[in-house]
C-alpha cells in the first residue's frame, strides 16, 4: 500500500516500538495506521483490541474490519459479545475502562490498545472515561491515539508521557487529501466567497437595534431548500450529506425534497431490489417506518438519526454506500467515524445545542462534519455549503466557524462512585494520590486542581458515610457498587435494602428501564401500575435524601433520578406484545425505545454479574433480559445476521 507522509511517519515511530498520537483532518485516513497495526500484531500473534466512544462506531468498526481480518475479529460492548476472545477485540471505551479497573489480568494478552476519536476525552458526559483509561492503562500496552484536528494535541500528549513514563511520537496532518471549498446559501442566493456576504445583509455591529433588525427582517428573502439542492445538483455535487440538528426536521425536509427524483429508470430499479432485499434481512417489509421512506428512497433521497430503528439506520448505511443515494439528512452522528463521504456537506444551520443552551458550532464539530465532503480517489475537491439567516449571525461568527483555530481539549474528569471504591480498594486514602496524574490536574490552576481534588475527597466521605467503607474496607454494598459504572449508588440502596432482590422478572425490567431513560424537556409522565409506583416510592425514598448530601458535600452532577415514563412499554414488551403495540405505550421516538431498553439490559448484566448478587437474583434476571432482549432489541442478533 501506498501511504500518505503522515500514514509513513506514523508507521516508521510503530516500527521502532513506539506509542504514536495522530492528530489529522476527518477523511485523512488516520485507519489505515490502525489497520497497519492489526495486521502486523497477528502476524506476530499478538492481541490489539481497538475502542470507539460509541456502540454504532463499535459495530461499524467490526463490521468493516471483519470483511477485511474474518474469524479474527470480535466485539464487545454492553449490548453485544461476539467472538470475545478473538486476537483483535474491538469495546467501547467503557467496557475497556471497566476491564482496567476491575480485571487488568484480562488484558494480558494485548499488546496494543488503539484509541479512535480519542478528542472524545473532552466529551461532558463521556469524557471523564477516556481520561480514566488513559490514566490506569496497563504498562505493558502500546497505544495508538487517533484524534481530529486539536490544537493542545502536544501538551495532551505530554500529559500521557508524564504519566506512563515513556515517550509518546507525536504526527500532525494539516492538510485534507481533498480540499473543501465553502459556499453560502443567504437571501435565497448561493455565495462562493465569505465576503459576499456583506452584500447579503450580514453585518460586523454585535448589538443591533431591534428595529433596525425588525425592518431588515421583512426585507429577508427566506433561503429555500429546493433552492439549494438544484444548484448542488447543476454543479454535479451530488451526492450530498444535509446535516441538520433536529431529528424531526431531517424527515421534514427530506419529504420537502420529495418531489425531486436524483435517479434515472435504471437506478431506480436497482434501488428498489435492493432495498426490498436489506428490508428482508432485517425484517423490516411491514415495518411502518420502513414502509414511509420507501417512495423517497426510489427517488435516490432518505434521512437518517438516532431516533430510527438501528436495523432501518443500518439499511439506509447500506444504500448510502452504494451510492444510490443522492442526497441524506441526518444528525451529527453520522460524520462520527463511520466512514460515509460524499461530493458535497450542507449546514441547515451553524447552531445548534450544546447540553443546555443553544449556541454556535463549534470549529471542531463543524470540521467532523464538514470533513465527509470530498471523496478520496473521487473528488478533486469537496464541497461545503452552509445556509445562514443574516439575523441570526454577525460576519465575524460565520468567520469563526469556518476560519477560526479549532478548540483546545480541555478534562471532563468527574470520577464515579464506582472508580473510587475501586481505587479505594487497592490504595485505601492514597487514592487521593491519584489526581495529580489526571489531565484535569495537568492543565488546571491551583483553584481548579483543588476543586477536582475536594470533589474526589467529597464522593470518598459520602462513600464512608453511607456504609460502602469501613475500617478501611469495602463493605458487601461497597463491593456491589464497585462493579457497577453509572447508577451505583440507587441500585446499591436498592439492593442493599432487599428490595431488588423482591422483584420478579416483570418489575426488573421496570426498574433498569426506568434507571436508564432520561426525559426530554416538558414530556408528559403516563399512568403506571401500581407495582411501577411502588418501585418508584421506593427509588424516590432512596434518591432524595441522597441528593441532599450530595448538595451538602457539593458533589455535581448529582446521582441521576430514576424515571418511570417507559414503565408501561416496557411491561407490555415483557408480556409479549409486538414491537409497533409496545410503541403505542409511549410518546418516544423508536429508535429511542430500542436503546433505552437496551440500556436497560446492560444494568440488569452488571446485576446480574456482580459478584455479590445471590444465584436466585441471577437466574431471576437472566430470564428478564432474556424475555427483553428479542427481535428489533436484540443487537447482536443484527451483527450476527450480516
Amino acid at each position: 500500500m501506498l501511504y500518505d507522509r503522515f500514514q509513513k511517519e506514523a508507521i516508521d515511530y510503530i516500527e521502532q516500538g513506539f506509542s504514536v498520537i495522530v492528530s489529522a483532518p476527518t477523511g485523512a485516513g488516520k485507519t489505515a495506521i490502525a489497520e497497519y497495526i492489526i495486521e502486523e500484531s497477528l502476524e506476530k500473534k499478538r492481541g490489539v483490541i481497538y475502542t470507539a466512544p460509541l456502540k454504532a462506531l463499535s459495530n461499524q468498526k467490526f463490521r468493516d474490519f471483519q470483511h477485511k481480518f474474518k474469524d479474527s475479529i470480535g466485539i464487545l460492548t454492553g449490548d453485544v459479545s461476539i467472538n470475545a476472545n478473538a486476537p483483535v477485540l474491538i469495546m467501547t471505551t467503557e467496557i475497556f475502562r471497566n476491564k482496567v479497573l476491575d480485571e487488568p489480568q484480562s488484558l494480558r494478552q494485548y499488546s496494543w490498545i488503539i484509541f479512535d476519536e480519542i478528542h472524545f476525552i473532552d466529551n461532558q458526559e463521556r469524557g471523564t472515561v477516556w481520561e480514566e483509561s488513559l490514566i490506569f492503562l496497563p504498562q505493558h500496552l502500546k497505544m495508538l491515539c487517533l484524534s481530529a484536528t486539536i490544537p493542545n494535541i502536544l501538551d495532551f500528549s505530554r500529559w500521557i508521557e508524564s504519566i506512563h513514563k515513556k515517550p509518546l511520537k507525536v504526527v500532525i496532518e494539516n492538510e485534507r487529501p481533498v480540499p473543501l471549498t465553502f459556499l453560502y446559501q443567504c437571501q435565497n442566493r448561493i455565495a462562493d466567497n465569505i465576503n459576499e456576504l456583506r452584500h447579503l445583509g450580514f453585518t460586523e455591529r454585535p448589538n443591533r437595534p431591534y428595529w433596525e433588525r425588525k425592518r431588515d427582517m421583512h426585507r429577508s428573502n427566506p433561503n429555500r431548500l429546493s433552492n439549494l439542492i438544484s444548484y448542488i445538483q447543476e454543479k454535479d455535487g451530488l451526492p450530498c450529506i444535509y446535516f441538520v440538528f433536529s431529528r424531526r426536521r431531517a424527515e421534514d425536509l427530506a419529504l420537502e425534497l420529495g418531489h425531486f427524483n436524483f435517479l434515472d429508470e435504471k437506478e431506480q430499479q436497482q434501488i428498489s431490489v435492493l432495498y426490498r432485499d436489506l428490508c428482508q434481512r432485517f425484517n423490516l417489509e411491514q415495518e411502518a417506518s420502513a414502509l414511509r421512506m420507501r417512495d423517497l428512497i426510489h427517488r435516490g433521497i432518505a434521512y437518517h438519526h438516532a431516533g430510527m430503528l438501528p436495523t432501518l439506520k443500518e439499511v439506509i448505511e447500506r444504500l448510502f454506500t452504494s451510492r444510490l443515494i443522492k442526497v441524506i439528512f441526518t444528525t451529527e452522528t453520522f460524520a462520527l467515524g463511520i466512514n460515509m463521504p460524499a461530493r458535497s456537506v450542507a449546514f441547515d444551520t451553524l447552531r445548534k445545542f450544546y447540553g443546555r443552551y443553544v449556541r454556535n458550532l463549534k470549529t471542531r464539530d463543524f470540521y467532523q462534519m464538514a470533513g465527509r465532503a470530498g471523496r478520496r480517489g473521487m473528488d478533486q475537491k469537496g464541497f461545503v455549503y452552509c445556509r445562514l439567516n443574516p439575523h441570526q449571525f454577525r460576519l465575524d461568527e460565520v468567520k469563526q466557524i469556518i476560519y477560526g483555530q479549532s478548540e483546545e481539549v480541555r478534562s471532563q474528569l468527574n470520577a464515579s462512585y464506582a472508580t473510587v471504591l475501586n481505587l479505594f480498594e487497592d490504595f485505601q486514602d492514597g487514592l487521593l494520590d491519584i489526581y495529580p496524574r489526571s489531565f484535569h490536574y495537568f492543565q488546571s490552576n491551583k483553584i481548579r486542581r483543588m476543586d477536582g481534588l475536594n470533589l474526589i475527597k467529597s464522593r470518598l466521605r459520602l462513600l464512608k458515610e453511607l456504609g460502602y467503607i469501613r475500617d478501611d474496607e469495602l463493605t458487601e454494598k461497597g463491593k456491589f457498587a464497585s462493579n457497577l459504572y453509572g447508577y451505583e449508588l440507587i441500585l446499591s440502596e436498592l439492593h442493599d435494602q432487599g428490595i431488588i432482590e423482591q422483584l420478579d422478572e416483570f418489575n426488573l425490567a421496570v426498574l433498569s428501564v426506568s434507571i436508564a431513560f432520561e426525559p426530554r424537556k416538558a414530556q408528559k409522565m403516563p399512568r403506571i401500575s401500581k407495582p411501577a409506583q411502588q418501585i418508584k416510592r421506593a427509588c424516590e425514598e432512596i434518591i432524595l435524601p441522597l441528593h441532599k448530601r450530595e448538595l451538602r458535600y457539593r458533589i455535581y452532577p448529582q446521582s441521576k433520578l430514576p424515571y418511570f415514563n417507559l414503565s408501561p412499554a416496557i411491561e407490555a414488551w415483557v408480556r409479549g406484545s409486538t414491537f409497533d403495540k409496545t410503541l403505542k405505550f409511549t410518546d418516544v421516538d423508536e429508535g429511542e425505545l430500542v436503546r433505552y431498553f437496551r440500556m436497560g439490559i446492560q444494568i440488569l448484566r452488571e446485576i446480574r454479574d456482580n459478584p455479590t448478587s445471590s444465584t436466585e437474583l441471577k437466574q431471576r434476571i437472566s430470564e428478564t433480559i432474556r424475555v427483553i432482549n428479542r427481535d428489533v432489541i436484540d443487537a447482536e442478533k443484527q451483527l450476527r445476521e450480516e
